[in-house]
């Protein structure tokens, strides 16, 4: 998220898609309600359902899912052909003017180098043309038809108003209005922000449908500038800071890449870690990768960690393959490959595809440990519950343990929002029975398996025996003391480099922020970009100052924002080429004439000239991208790709199916089904009633929304004889459930390809355990396919039938 939760008051127009802010983020939708009291925002919603942030919004539209990207190529096309470009902006901040190899291209929906053996790109022809300077070679007047300018306008001229209608269902007028309401955002003194969350993240093309809305915003000047950005709305009060730290298969905290077979020591490792800047004079902070990573490294092993052994680089496990992420290890689970499976804060019985897949592979499990505070499907996949759970108890031998955690309320510690910000909370109540923290727990797991060690010994021991432990309790780190050494602290004193003399920090304190780690391991720090959020001044998460003198939604000492308290990335580029903001009466930082000062945290050095180096200091270019180069593996622009299972054929390419770069096993691909078996498209959501699968153990969420229930149209329900409030059942080639039908307004067929679409919504709150009536989650219909760049599901689009039940299906 660019900005913050408290920023969105500052914006002149509110487009969500890919999301239902006002029913799944209802506090955080507060400051949309700000903007349009305050500031007469405006409010655009583009969903399949007329769902509650529709509601209250000044227009809407409808849309196929899975047809975002046509939607947003078709806006910037709009864009482009009226000249509703914020130019300044678009020229200098952007790389808009560098060429790109002769032999890139696009046809038929794809890119050059396909391999469809592989199923991937060969990206070679994806890059920039270089010089013998080492730099990008650029044509600044744009008239160059390898720039990146002339390659997007030709990519996008097929997004033709007609071409959107045909392919979203949206209609002609409706599409237009929202293109006219977005192209007036593209003056230098009105923004527009843009809120997402899984409806654009759960699609075999997820990361291009954000990359899609990111590269409009470009367009309209609307990064780093306040009211503006691209804002991801998190599930969870901690998925933020789950990602951040590292729980992700093929990533470390910070954001750092997990080592490959390939990189086999420390140098090669880095040889290809810090980016080489590409223009002249720019920052590339990822320079900087060596500190993060030796810091990281130290934080890790201690004193064990020297410059001669690689700072115990050979002690990281290393990726064998692209990533070991959900999909691949219960892929892996089901054809036996797993035996003894963690599962922390996760029921994947309900949160991941096709339900009959996990189930038989969690049944191949010798054992399965769940780590939770409430009974979970997962750890009950093997109890019988009739149609809710049909399965052959006798027939499954895994063995499950059980372990009791706290749940947020009776523990302490920081959550870090959407918008980065980590607040830290206090534990308010004990935990019953007996619940131990997720932090016990790991810990004493990992002194028992380092006391087999030392008693029996046992392959590659160093990771374990040479681990650093220094917690005052060695069984229960506290919070505070796992906080410090994700903040990092220094193990010598810190000088600064540009005058030795002068001490930054002195040994053994905490340190105050990512510019004093050092890669001569005389630093730690567990996650670089939270350096700063506990310091030797305190506890800057449980800050809770809300004051505001800028009026702008900064709250400077409220919490702590990653990076280095910084509330909107980017914003230098909220300035002209002078340092001048675009909008005077919007001003977050500025340039005055020596250093870079204002309201926020300035992103870029205090005294880079702003003239000289660019507002995107984490890439190479020193600008923001509207071509990705190889950083995307389904292509550098986002083009339309159908679902998976899809009602219609993708008119750029009628072959094609799916994502050809997304993630999709062999036996899989057997279990796609087709629109003649299954002619309707499915998506999932949810309600505000419920969170998740947690408040269905809550009687008072229960008695709310008590029972398990599909959303369809009028239309569908006279033409398969489905009556309000009866039962049906809905199934698609992997699995099917029953519900209760409700029949609204809010889902009207839409026209695609010339043949009507009827689209059934499926929330996902129930299961077979806890005070709700027992029900179905859309994971038992869903296919088992994920993101071509990060193997989200894809939940949002598939294929389903639906059909009247009787009462008594049992």
């Amino acid at each position: 998220m660019t900005n913050s939760w408290t920023d969105i008051k500052n914006t002149d127009l509110v487009v969500i898609m890919g999301g239902n802010a006002a029913e799944a983020h209802p506090c955080g939708f507060k400051w949309v309600t700000e903007a349009k009291h305050h500031r007469g925002a405006k409010l655009i919603v583009v969903d399949p359902r007329f769902n509650r942030s529709a509601s209250v919004a000044d227009y809407y539209a409808p849309i196929r899912p899975g047809s975002d990207i046509a939607f947003l190529m078709g806006v910037i096309r709009w864009c482009i052909e009226n000249d509703k470009v914020q130019w300044d902006y678009v020229r200098n901040y952007t790389n808009v003017s560098y060429l790109v190899r002769e032999d890139f291209g696009w046809q038929d929906g794809m890119f050059t180098g396909y391999d469809e053996a592989k199923r991937e790109y060969d990206q070679t022809s994806w890059e920039y043309q270089i010089g013998e300077d080492g730099y990008v070679l650029t044509d600044e007047t744009l008239q160059n038809p390898r720039t990146v300018w002339q390659l997007l306008k030709k990519h996008v001229e097929i997004y033709t108003p007609e071409f959107v209608e045909n392919v979203c269902g949206t209609p002609k007028d409706r599409f237009l209005k929202i293109c006219e309401m977005i192209g007036e955002c593209s003056s230098p003194t009105k923004t527009m922000t843009s809120m997402y969350a899984l409806g654009w993240t759960q699609h075999s093309k997820g990361s291009q449908n954000i990359r899609g809305m990111a590269m409009l915003q470009l367009l309209l000047g609307n990064i780093g500038v306040p009211g503006g950005g691209m804002n991801a709305l998190r599930g969870h009060s901690n998925i933020q800071g789950l990602t951040d730290v590292g729980l992700m298969s093929n990533l470390i905290p910070g954001y750092l890449a997990m080592p490959k077979d390939s990189e086999p020591d420390f140098e090669t490792y880095m040889s290809t870690r810090a980016n080489k800047p590409l223009r002249p004079n720019q920052m590339s902070y990822w320079q900087n990768y060596r500190k993060f990573f030796v810091s990281f490294l130290k934080t890790l092993w201690g004193d064990k960690a020297t410059a001669t052994n690689g700072w115990g680089y050979d002690w990281l496990p290393k990726l064998d393959i692209r990533e070991y992420d959900g999909l691949r290890m219960f892929d892996m689970m089901s054809k036996g490959e797993v035996n003894l499976y963690f599962c922390q804060g996760f029921n994947p019985i309900l949160a991941f595809p096709n339900r009959g897949k996990l189930t038989e592979a969690f049944s191949k499990l010798k054992m399965l440990v769940v780590m939770d505070p409430l009974q979970t499907e997962t750890a009950s996949f093997w109890e019988n519950h009739g149609i809710y759970n049909d399965v052959d108890t006798a027939s499954i031998k895994t063995e499950v343990l059980e372990l009791p955690t706290t749940c947020f309320a009776e523990d302490e510690g920081a959550t870090v929002s959407s918008g980065r910000w980590l607040q830290w909370h206090w534990a308010g109540v004990t935990p019953p029975g007996e619940a131990q923290t997720d932090t016990w727990i790991m810990a004493n797991i990992y002194l028992r398996v380092k006391a087999l060690y030392e008693k029996e010994g046992g392959k590659a021991p160093e990771p374990i025996m040479n681990l650093s432990w220094d917690y005052k309790e060695a069984h229960e780190p506290t919070a505070a003391e796992l906080a410090q050494e994700l903040n990092g602290r220094a193990l010598e004193t810190v000088y600064d480099p540009a005058d030795p003399s002068k001490k930054l920090q002195e040994k053994g304190k905490l340190l105050s922020g990512f510019g004093q780690l050092r890669d001569d391991g005389t630093t730690t720090s567990a996650c670089w970009i939270y350096t700063g959020c506990f310091t030797e001044a305190g506890n800057n998460m449980a800050r809770r100052d809300n004051s505001d003198p800028s009026g702008m939604g900064v709250y400077q000492n409220w919490s702590f924002s990653w990076p280095a308290n910084r509330r909107i990335l980017y914003n230098r580029a909220s300035c002209d080429l002078d340092g001048k903001p675009w909008d005077p009466a919007r001003s977050i930082v500025h340039w005055d004439g020596s250093k870079w000062t204002g309201a926020d945290v300035p992103d870029i050095a205090l005294t880079a000239k702003p003239r000289e180096v660019g507002p995107f200091i984490m890439n190479p270019e020193g600008t923001s991208r509207f071509f990705s180069r190889k950083l995307m593996r389904d292509g550098p622009f986002p083009t339309h790709m159908e679902p998976f299972e899809s009602p219609v054929a993708n008119p750029l390419n009628p072959s094609m199916r799916g994502n050809p770069a997304a993630r999709i096993f062999e036996g899989d691909v057997a279990q796609l089904g087709d629109s003649k078996e299954f002619p309707f498209v499915a998506t999932s959501y949810r309600l505000t009633e419920h969170f998740h699968y947690w408040t269905k153990h809550n009687r008072v969420n229960a008695v709310n929304q008590p029972e398990f229930f599909v959303e369809i149209s009028e239309e569908l329900a006279a033409e398969r004889g489905i009556i309000k409030g009866s039962r049906v059942r809905v199934w698609s080639k992997r699995g099917q459930v029953w519900a209760k039908a409700v029949v609204t307004k809010r889902i009207r067929p839409l026209v695609c390809d010339g043949k009507t679409v009827h689209v059934i919504g499926i929330p996902l709150h129930w299961g077979f355990k806890g005070a709700a009536r027992k029900g179905f989650g859309p994971n038992t219909l869903g296919p088992f396919v994920g993101d071509a760049n990060i193997d989200t599901p894809e939940f949002k689009a598939y294929l389903v039938n639906i059909e009247p039940a009787s009462e008594g299906t049992a």
